[in-house]
């Protein structure tokens, strides 16, 4: 990995490193009781919801990352 060239540069490694590093389950043990069908699906719904956000931050930023991230993207595209 080359060093930060921009700020927009540094928040999208680190919205990727969330999406890519962070493990719920430890999250959905506590918050899920066993047997419990709705609050299964409320967590993993709230789970997606929140990945597709932080998805959708890192996506809006690929237009402005380094023309030679590998990751780059024309506006637009």
């Amino acid at each position: 990995m080359t060093r930060a060239k921009t700020v927009i540069h540094a928040e999208y490694e680190i919205l990727k490193l969330v999406t890519e590093c962070i493990e719920l389950a430890a999250l959905r043990d506590r918050m899920v009781p066993e047997g419990d069908d709705v609050a299964a699906k409320r967590f993993d719904t709230g789970a997606t919801n929140v990945a597709n956000l932080v998805n959708n931050l890192a996506v809006r930023r690929q237009h402005r990352l380094p023309t030679a991230h590998r990751d780059f993207k024309e506006k637009g595209d």
